[in-house]
């Protein structure tokens, strides 16, 4: 009769077990996002549910950030990250653009002790749908970086949100981003982008390329399909590495397809003014959104952080800063950083240990 007995126990606890599978099973399934996105934009990983703590904490508000992951610069969206998810109390879900050889890498640090209430999404970029749209020298061919044109095509990367923020990879965030979130935009405006004409980046000179600080530093005046629009050169240029976007107006627009439409353009006419500092994503921005978007606060895109390693601003000025954006050539995981002890408050350790590399050779990079 015991061991009778003890096989009743037995089967018990297995059946249990098998019960405790299954449920957990189920649970991943509903989790995972099923449906997925045009133009090899493909949903990899979904974390759904704030833990009770943070959504007792928090306001109801989620707020889709989109973000570029490329495996060279993974530190960098790591931190921006970090600083996003610990200054605000918003539920924000991070939408993490990559490269399937960089999934790997990325799911392991997110795993990080540090990051794990972060909800997060992973879509993998295909480089193929800029066939056509993107001349590539063979001869720089490694310098090409896809991830880049991943903000031309947020309504595949968000289909069911209606607002995202974009921010590149070398940025801190310093404030609640729900104050970037509900940037107003005026009606019939798709987007929202800091000027580089306002009074915390006025006139900067890009490193190799000059005053670029509007439109003739980025478009060729001389092509005649340029000048066609009627578009004034000295029109204050903008930068897009950090945006408010309403995906509503932007269907309704197909900015997609406009945006497109110049890049294949430029292709066969070279549109783009040669002294480009490798900025090859801003000159369809800047045609498409030609007096028709909005602004947002200067103080959330605090830029060119990077754009010498001298600094710039007092200290004063960039702790007061909400969002600090180091474009330029000295990224603040660089040896030669401005202001690289603010961004290493956020960094995040990487497990594999592969970035501390990246780093190091960087270094020796800017040395030179």
């Amino acid at each position: 009769s015991v061991n009778i007995s003890i096989l009743i126990v037995a089967v018990i606890i297995f059946l249990l077990v098998i019960h405790h599978n299954f449920l957990s099973l189920s649970d991943f399934l509903r989790r995972e996002l099923s449906d997925p996105s045009p133009l090899g934009l493909q949903p990899i990983d979904f974390i759904p549910a704030a833990p009770q703590r943070l959504t007792d904490e928090r306001n109801d508000q989620e707020i889709s950030v989109v973000i570029a992951a490329s495996d060279e610069r993974l530190g960098g969206a790591i931190a921006a990250m970090n600083s996003i998810y610990q200054n605000t109390r918003s539920n924000v879900v991070f939408h993490i653009v990559t490269l399937n050889d960089t999934v790997d890498h990325l799911r392991m640090w997110l795993r990080s002790p540090l990051l794990k209430n972060m909800r997060y999404r992973i879509l993998d970029f295909d480089p193929r749908v800029l066939e056509g749209k993107v001349q590539v020298d063979p001869q720089k061919a490694d310098t090409f970086k896809p991830l880049t044109f991943a903000r031309f095509y947020l309504p595949n990367l968000v289909p069911q949100t209606e607002k995202v923020i974009y921010v590149d990879d070398d940025v801190i965030v310093q404030d609640d981003i729900v104050e970037l979130y509900n940037t107003p935009l005026k009606p019939g405006h798709a987007a929202a982008f800091s000027d580089d004409c306002d009074s915390t980046s006025s006139k900067v000179a890009v490193r190799g390329a000059g005053n670029q600080y509007n439109y003739i530093g980025f478009l060729d005046y001389k092509k005649e399909t340029i000048r066609k629009l009627a578009m004034k050169a000295n029109t204050c240029s903008f930068n897009p590495g950090v945006f408010v976007a309403n995906l509503t107006e932007w269907k309704l627009q197909n900015i997609t397809k406009q945006l497109e439409k110049w890049m294949a353009l430029n292709v066969v006419e070279e549109l783009y003014s040669k002294t480009l500092a490798g900025s090859i994503t801003t000159p369809p921005l800047l045609i498409v959104f030609y007096k028709q978007h909005s602004s947002i606060d200067p103080m959330w895109n605090v830029r060119h952080l990077g754009s010498s390693a001298g600094k710039r601003y007092s200290p004063q000025f960039v702790e007061a800063a909400k969002l600090l954006h180091w474009n330029g050539h000295f990224k603040p995981w660089g040896r030669t950083a401005s202001y690289a002890e603010v961004w290493e408050k956020w960094y995040v350790p990487d497990p594999t240990g592969k970035f501390n590399l990246i780093r190091r050779h960087l270094e020796a990079y800017e040395a030179k």
